[in-house]
């Protein structure tokens, strides 16, 4: 119990922390920020892809361990704060591809990214089995996730 009260302090420490770093960034620095949040957890997750679902690449339970522990770190990092003011259009240099119905149903935002936490989590726990059909359907799981808020809150 000492354990879980701990890593619950612990993750809100770390989403107030973050979310005061996100506030001191500019809304062209938040919008880069997070897409390269998404673009690493895309990258981890064709690295799992390849191997439990494909099947093109040998299974290595190491890697794919190693890639859900990364894809659980950020869709647990709190990157809603990087949805801040200014960051439902393009600024600058950077495009962004959130639906700006997105910054208008923030709670629903909010429960799909819990959602993604939650399935992200069932993957590293499928992962530390080492047991490749256990990946799979977690794996499944992250996908859908993603995919709801996709469906509602990126545009093409």
């Amino acid at each position: 119990m000492k354990s879980v009260i701990t890593t619950l302090l612990g993750g809100t420490l770390l989403a107030v922390s973050l979310s005061a770093a996100a506030a001191q960034l500019s809304p062209e620095d938040q919008i880069e920020t997070r897409k390269a949040g998404f673009t690493y957890m895309a990258w981890n997750m064709g690295k799992i892809k390849a191997q439990v679902i494909d099947e093109s690449v040998e299974y290595n339970p190491e890697q794919v361990s190693a890639a859900a522990n990364a894809i659980a770190a950020i869709a647990n990092s709190g990157m809603g704060a990087l949805f801040g003011p200014g960051t439902d259009q393009d600024v600058g240099k950077q495009v962004t591809r959130a639906d700006p119905a997105l910054f208008a149903n923030m709670n629903d935002m909010a429960e799909l990214a819990g959602n993604l936490g939650t399935a992200s989590d069932n993957l590293v726990a499928a992962a530390a089995t080492g047991d490749a059909s256990a990946v799979r359907v977690a794996f499944g799981e992250v996908g859908k996730s993603c995919k709801a808020c996709h469906d509602k809150y990126r545009l093409d």
